[in-house]
């Protein structure tokens, strides 16, 4: 199997490809808009919400942590999650900023 050959691209080339992988799953975007809805959350609270298993959600929230989408505090024996906003705002502007590039061309050339 080949190298991905991320290195090829630009650095927005490559952390748009990473937004789109980790919102690229239904689990995920469920997750991030329970967290929308309540501002914080405890760990458990999105299995009964999800409805996937305790491991499962945790992978999840792996994802989007990694990326900075999400931040969590430890709390007792739980973990209160939450948006990051800072970063959801940063990865909003890029999307929008790629989004926004075919309005540049209004041609088309078919």
């Amino acid at each position: 199997m080949g190298l991905s050959k991320t290195e090829m691209f630009t650095d927005l080339q490559n952390e748009i490809s990473m937004f789109a992988k980790v919102l690229g799953h239904p689990a995920r975007v469920a997750i991030l808009q329970h967290l929308f809805r309540r501002n914080t959350c405890v760990c458990g609270d999105l299995v009964n919400e999800i409805g996937l298993a305790q491991p499962t959600i945790s992978q999840h929230l792996k994802e989007l942590k990694q990326l900075g989408l999400i931040k969590g505090q430890v709390e007792g024996t739980s973990v209160c999650y939450c948006i990051h906003i800072e970063n959801w705002t940063k990865m909003k502007d890029k999307i929008i900023q790629f989004l926004d590039e075919d309005l540049s061309n209004n041609e088309s050339c078919c």
